[in-house]
């Protein structure tokens, strides 16, 4: 399972609820899948690949190598 090296932000597990939200009986279990990219970031002056979310991409949390 990928998880975010920043934030550790994962997958969600919850449930899909049908149209007719009164019956309980039709919720299905379903994986909400968090938006992570492979990425070439700078740690300590060397370019390494880590897996980030792209809401810790676009807060300027890490710096990309170029």
């Amino acid at each position: 399972m990928a998880r975010c090296e920043i934030c550790n932000k994962s997958n969600l597990k919850g449930h899909k609820i049908s149209i007719t939200r009164s019956q309980v009986s039709r919720r299905a279990k379903k994986v909400f899948k968090s938006n992570i990219k492979k990425i070439r970031v700078v740690i300590n002056g060397t370019a390494k690949k880590i897996s980030v979310c792209t809401s810790c991409m676009r807060t300027n949390k890490i710096k990309r190598a170029v």
